[in-house]
């Protein structure tokens, strides 16, 4: 089995380099930071959502598949930094060449990785190799990498099947709950600045495993749809991250069981 590595980030405004690039006082609170960042953006583009590069990361949440093992982890703050965060993520790119799967990773969470990763001095060779490197296979990768968008090392769930139409887009939640799965419980991206604020980093973490778990579910189903796994196969898999979330012994989980009927589990 092929080791599959589903990821997602989620991120707070980067106050720090937003008093850097407006030379801000020190004493000025964060909030009030970031209220000026976000009334600038909207008044530029309408929208209070961040350039990319001043998303600052907090945590990265993983689902890794492989002939051994299905795990759930995050790499998160407050335990780490920013930059130990996203080492650690391109770290196990470098180590075990997985196939990486994503949700808008294309339009979101990669690119703040680019640029998050280039201001901390993260290494990345792998994944940044596209057939001139001297790894093992290195001249595979000039036919399939991470970087070129219709190489499928890096699949992103939401661009393939919108087929590359941004007006096509379908959201997680809502495309999750529709085939059976929880979709997300308690918190969406709109919140996790608030959250962080009020210290809620467990909190974030959980959120954005609960996401993380509901990209591979809706995964499963692309895989089925395809013709990679066939119908027994897609229920074994399921069967499986139902008992491994069984054996984790945290609310979130409880929580997105509940939310999980097992006939859901089964169609």
């Amino acid at each position: 089995m092929t080791s599959v590595l589903v990821f997602d980030i989620e991120t707070v405004p980067d106050v720090a380099g937003i008093r850097t690039l407006h030379g801000l006082a020190p004493e000025l609170p964060d909030e009030e930071v970031a209220e000026y960042a976000f009334q600038l953006r909207r008044a530029a583009v309408g929208s209070d959502f961040l350039p990319h590069y001043l998303h600052r990361v907090v945590t990265i949440s993983c689902v890794l598949r492989d002939a051994s093992q299905f795990r759930v982890f995050s790499l998160s703050e407050p335990d780490s930094g920013e930059r130990e965060i996203i080492q650690r993520f391109f770290d196990g790119i470098e180590r075990y060449s997985p196939q990486i799967v994503s949700w808008n990773g294309g339009g979101f969470d990669l690119p703040v990785l680019h640029y998050r990763g280039l201001m901390h001095g993260v290494s990345a060779p792998r994944y940044w190799d596209q057939g001139e490197g001297d790894y093992r296979n290195s001249r595979d990768f000039k036919w399939n990498n991470y970087i070129s968008r219709y190489h499928s090392r890096h699949l992103d769930l939401m661009d393939l099947l919108a087929l590359y139409q941004p007006r096509a887009n379908a959201p997680l939640d809502e495309l999750a709950k529709l085939m059976g799965f929880p979709g997300k419980l308690g918190m969406d991206g709109s919140a996790v600045w608030g959250a962080w604020q009020q210290g809620k980093a467990a909190e974030i973490r959980d959120y954005c495993e609960t996401d993380v778990v509901n990209t591979w579910l809706v995964y499963l189903g692309f895989q089925r749809m395809r013709g990679q796994i066939d119908t027994s196969a897609y229920e074994a898999e399921l069967k499986v991250v139902r008992d491994a979330l069984e054996r984790i012994d945290a609310p979130h989980w409880h929580e997105f069981l509940a939310a999980w009927p097992q006939q859901a589990a089964a169609s």
